[in-house]
């Protein structure tokens, strides 16, 4: 069974109530079993470039790159499979583009984006990030944030000076420490965990849980557990209805059965020792 069998997908992108245009950007490639998100910042229609950029690149990088990463090993070093370091090169790649793009059009200085990055290859899931744009997972009534974001609240909460409740009231939710495109260099976050039947992923640009709290988006997402374009809807709806500062966009992914062990690499390698 093709990884595309495995899953099912809904994407759902909305400007909200107050932005003129939409800068978040996504992509959902069922055949690699690949999804992005990358909510664009900068001056005029720049935040849609940065974005733009950022998907179409890591797409391009990933979907090329899969069909080599068979001839290569598991990093020692840091204990990454060549699928993760495949993607997190992709990411890396990506924000040398969007600074070089800035560095050469007066129009796109200053612009970057967030983006987060869903891989599923063999039995397991790799996620890299930039930035606030978030991954989620829903396993059975469990509902956990997989990423952390790169963002001025966290920083204050990861160091212990404020609770997580002190820093939404008093810092500006929007204050990225980290972005592509903003330096010529990016620090990318990479992780794998063995995906099971029936999780449900949800990526989203923080146009959705600045508006929409963890607990009510777990509860949309068992609502309309049987329906996943509803369930997106729903949570670009429930975003709206709060004031929809901010484009909203959600990509939702059901891992409908086991997915198969042939395309991991360390199945590979032990097959090719046996």
């Amino acid at each position: 069974m093709s990884v595309a069998d495995s899953l099912e997908i809904a994407n759902v992108s909305d400007v909200g109530l107050r932005r003129p245009h939409n800068e978040d950007s996504t992509l959902c490639d069922p055949a690699h079993g690949l999804v992005i998100l990358a909510d664009g910042m900068g001056g005029y229609k720049a935040g849609e470039v940065a974005s733009a950029i950022a998907v179409t690149s890591i797409h391009h990088a990933i979907s090329a790159g899969l069909k080599l990463t068979g001839r290569a090993r598991v990093n020692k070093e840091n204990g990454l499979s060549p699928e993760s370091l495949l993607v997190k090169q992709a990411v890396v790649d990506a924000n040398t583009g969007i600074f070089s793009t800035a560095q050469k059009d007066p129009q796109c200085q200053g612009m970057g984006t967030t983006v987060v990055v869903v891989l599923f290859h063999g039995s397991r899931m790799i996620v890299a990030h930039v930035g606030d744009s978030r991954l989620y997972r829903k396993r059975g009534t469990n509902f956990a944030q997989v990423t952390r974001d790169h963002s001025l609240i966290q920083e204050l909460i990861s160091r212990g000076l404020y609770t997580p409740e002190e820093a939404a009231k008093k810092t500006p939710k929007n204050l990225v420490t980290r972005a592509l495109g903003i330096e010529p260099r990016v620090e990318v976050d990479v992780a794998e965990e063995e995906a099971l039947p029936d999780d449900v992923y949800l990526l989203c640009s923080d146009g959705l849980n600045d508006m929409v709290a963890d607990e009510e988006i777990h509860l949309t997402l068992s609502k309309y557990s049987a329906n996943l374009l509803q369930a997106a809807e729903e949570l670009v709806r429930l975003a709206n209805s709060k004031g929809g500062r901010d484009n909203t966009s959600v990509i939702l992914i059901r891992v409908r059965n086991k997915l198969s062990n042939s395309g991991n690499w360390l199945s590979r390698l032990l097959g090719r020792s046996s």
